[in-house]
């Protein structure tokens, strides 16, 4: 666990969140009590660990007020693998359509690139010297199976002849020609340089007409292909400045454990996924003015979801992920429906319930200011690029407010 997130307390979090939403005070503090539970979580022993469930939040209230920009913050400040889904975008197991279990697979598909970018940042410095050594290599023709020079397709600045550059045998002349290749090659001057790599050769996709028992296997037929036909790989003529970024991808492949990846991904997303489910009040039967049809499958989508939220174990392509420990937020206006309307079930794995204020006039005007982000400072910071500098006063951004407020009435 990181010591910057062990450190921060309810109100530290709350602090932090006040920079970007304005109000909400209540909605504010029931998260980050829960996202400092987590926290406390991680510091007991196992066999105790194991039996503390995340207290789930139900977000009552209209849209635009902060629901959503306040899970996502709290993601961010905790690194955790964050997932919004709405919930009318699923439907129950056999009719035609996503299925809730894809909510597991899509945040742990999320938690792997996020742990595969976290390492690519750290070994990016090896990355890039390996594939710089590597064009050195190909433009110096080290290595090869031949001594015989090796010729460039691109001319020298100034020149109106190919140079050819030969491997000499006197190794200190050899790497005194590296070095400046080097230089020349760090300062961008070979950038437009024709040379030859190796790269994959890319295959069509694989389409499969599949019913909808097929996603819910997560099976991805490209890599279980990929495993057994080993990828075909040819060679290609690109210049260094895309050289430099296919030969870092390679270098990173071989520097990454996949296994190691996956393993970490898993874990977070046991641990410290966060899943937010918007929208919820529509899979309601309340939900809806329609009293038949989609009905049905509200029903089933609730029902669905209630094993996930409870903790339950999903297969995916990454392996088996228990839910058990996941975070789920859910939201919803809740205008034509009530928590209530909801399965019991469903209602009693979401024990805590904020409702989030209407935006006043005075909100409004807050939030074009104060958040760190608001647009005001994000439009004063694109033209701050075209040597714009611009200031609006107080009373028109009050004359906003008011306009804003009144059509939100």
């Amino acid at each position: 666990m990181d010591k910057l997130e062990e450190a921060l307390t309810p109100e530290d979090v709350v602090g932090e969140l006040d920079k970007y939403i304005i109000g909400q005070e209540e909605a504010k503090k029931s998260v980050a009590i829960a996202f400092r539970n987590r926290i406390r979580r991680q510091s007991l022993p196992e066999e105790i660990a194991e039996e503390i469930t995340p207290k789930n939040i139900i977000m009552i209230g209209p849209t635009g007020v902060g629901k959503t920009e306040i899970a996502r913050r709290i993601a961010k400040l905790a690194r955790a693998p964050f997932l919004k889904v709405e919930a009318t975008k699923f439907t129950e197991v056999g009719y035609v359509g996503k299925d809730v279990e894809s909510i597991v697979r899509d945040i742990t598909e999320l938690a792997v690139r996020m742990v595969k970018s976290e390492i690519t940042q750290k070994q990016e410095k090896r990355g890039r010297e390996a594939a710089e050594e590597r064009i050195l290599d190909v433009l110096l023709a080290r290595g090869g199976t031949s001594e015989a020079p090796v010729q460039s397709d691109s001319r020298e600045e100034g020149m109106d002849h190919r140079v050819d550059v030969v491997w000499t045998r006197d190794q200190d002349s050899f790497n005194r020609t590296r070095e400046k290749f080097r230089e020349r090659l760090l300062k961008g001057d070979l950038d437009d340089r024709m040379v030859e790599v190796e790269v994959e050769e890319s295959t069509g996709p694989i389409e499969v007409m599949t019913g909808g028992g097929m996603e819910s296997l997560g099976i991805d037929l490209k890599d279980v292909f990929g495993n057994i036909f080993p990828p075909r790989k040819k060679r290609k003529k690109v210049k260094i400045r895309d050289a430099r970024e296919i030969l870092f991808n390679q270098e990173i492949q071989k520097m990454i454990d996949m296994e190691e990846i996956t393993r970490e991904a898993i874990r977070r997303v046991e641990e410290t996924g966060i899943v937010f489910i918007d929208e919820i009040d529509k899979i309601t039967a309340g939900g809806s003015r329609e009293t038949h049809g989609p009905d049905v499958s509200r029903g089933g989508v609730q029902r669905d979801l209630l094993p996930i939220v409870e903790g339950s174990t999903v297969l995916t392509k990454h392996g088996p992920v228990k839910t058990n420990h996941v975070l789920f937020i859910a939201a919803g206006a809740f205008s034509q429906a009530k928590p209530s309307d909801l399965l019991p079930e469903l209602q009693g794995r979401f024990p805590i319930r904020v409702e989030l204020s209407p935006l006043t006039e005075e909100d409004l005007y807050r939030i074009l200011i104060e958040p760190y982000n608001s647009l005001v400072k994000q439009y004063q910071a694109l033209l701050a690029t075209e040597g714009v500098t611009i200031e609006i006063p107080e009373d028109a951004l009050r004359e906003i407010s008011r306009i804003s407020f009144g059509l939100n009435i």
